[in-house]
């Protein structure tokens, strides 16, 4: 690799680092031509195939030019950043060599605008088309669908990438006119809409005729900047949820707000709001898999995320009247919304359940963490706690256990070289930034 590329992809990986929505989850690209790359095959690295196993993706910009000038963005016409670009058959050389070398196993690529939607977007067809046609690549290919593009380009992206996504960016039209004003959700909504609608019509011709090239086979997906807008998790929520719903996305990813400039339109923090990302995810997992709605999860009247506490916990928390449930009795779905509970958990009580009534060695043995669980079951008709305890005293019981001068190693991103991390002996000294740590122990 010349000194050039080199700069190039020093330069283009490092500002792909903010693009969150890399999950490779659902490409299932069979190796059937005689090709180089498996989708299917065993990976090394970073991204997640739909059976969970861990493939490597090269993840880089087309270019960092821009003619957008995004207040959050790193790559935004007026930052003062070293530029570069590749060209097409540097990506396509980037890739195959890569992939030969067993780093990757698959591309997720995404651009800068260079002078219009379209101009940019047609050249990361061109990519994957090449490497699809020429090289006859047949690992993950992974495309950002530039807002704006025609519906001609969009759908042939699909036609060579096994997942397209469209960024959303900020949670609502107000904040997108505030921090990047040649931007609007229209231009942003219109090709997810696009999208769907293919990936509908592609599946039901499958249905009838077998050699219907697939369209976009893992689905669509978009990011949501966190932090960088006062707008609360409530309405981020509420968007994801209505993305799910209306437009049939795989995933809706967040990412925490990194200060990258010091524009007086953005808020001044000094590091991501990581544990608000947290958070999130896991209220996205309750609404994806364990059948809440997002107004279940938060309402007006409690519009934020509690930080200490996972979203499943608060939920239960305040709706204590629905508890204790007897695991022996209760439906799937009532034992889903159970604290300490998990999927797996779950359909391991339904299933054992009907041969024989279960026991607290059970639930342990299921992967129940009684910790949380005892506070909201019981087990053959008698409770685990044996008292009842209000709202907040359940809650300080299960951040900080029993004791009430138990130790709390402040659990955080370790430095390599740091000091030892401090030792806390007593809880009521802890500060209400250091409560959000211990959660874990």
């Amino acid at each position: 690799m010349n000194e050039r590329i080199q700069e190039k992809l020093s330069i283009l990986a490092d500002a792909a680092k903010y693009d969150a929505s890399c999950s490779s989850s659902g490409g299932k690209r069979k190796n059937n031509n005689g090709g180089l790359g498996n989708a299917e095959g065993m990976g090394i690295c970073h991204s997640y195939t739909e059976d969970g196993r861990c493939v490597s993706l090269l993840k880089i910009l087309l270019t960092n030019h821009c003619i957008f000038d995004c207040a959050y963005c790193v790559s935004r016409k007026s930052n003062d950043v070293k530029r570069a670009a590749f060209t097409v058959q540097e990506v396509v050389d980037l890739t195959m060599n890569f992939y030969r070398r067993n780093y990757i196993e698959g591309l997720f690529l995404s651009s800068g605008i260079f002078s219009s939607s379209d101009y940019t977007m047609e050249r990361l067809v061109r990519i994957a088309k090449k490497l699809r046609l020429e090289e006859k690549f047949n690992g993950y290919i992974h495309l950002k669908t530039i807002p704006g593009a025609s519906e001609e380009l969009i759908q042939e992206a699909g036609l060579y990438a096994d997942r397209l996504s469209v960024n959303i960016e900020l949670p609502s039209d107000e904040s997108l006119q505030k921090l990047a004003p040649e931007k609007n959700y229209a231009e942003i909504l219109t090709p997810m809409t696009q999208i769907q609608l293919k990936v509908a019509e592609n599946r039901e011709e499958r249905e009838l005729f077998k050699k219907v090239p697939q369209f976009a086979p893992a689905g669509q997906t978009t990011q949501l900047v966190v932090g960088a807008t006062p707008e609360s998790d409530h309405q981020i929520i509420k968007l994801a949820d209505g993305l799910y719903k209306g437009y049939g996305l795989k995933r809706v990813y967040y990412s925490g707000y990194v200060p990258v400039s010091g524009d007086q339109r953005l808020p001044q923090v000094v590091q991501p709001p990581l544990m608000r990302e947290h958070r999130l995810y896991q209220s996205d997992w309750l609404m994806r898999f364990y059948g809440f709605d997002a107004d279940e999860i938060l309402d007006p009247a409690h519009p934020h995320l509690d930080l200490e506490i996972d979203p499943k916990l608060a939920w239960a928390l305040r709706h204590r009247e629905i508890f204790p449930v007897d695991v022996n009795t209760a439906d799937y779905e009532l034992i889903l919304r159970i604290p300490g509970i998990g999927m797996k958990s779950a359909k391991r009580i339904v299933a054992a359940r009907r041969f024989a009534p279960l026991t607290l060695d059970h639930l342990h043995k299921f992967g129940v963490v009684l910790r949380r669980a005892r506070y909201f079951i019981t087990c053959r008709g008698m409770a685990l706690e044996k008292r009842e305890y209000d709202e907040q005293t359940v809650r300080r019981k299960i951040l900080y256990g029993d004791g009430q001068t138990r130790s709390a190693l402040v659990k955080r991103q370790l430095d390599l070289f740091a000091p030892e991390p401090t030792i806390i002996t007593a809880p009521d000294l802890v500060s209400p930034q250091l409560d959000l740590f211990r959660q874990a122990s």
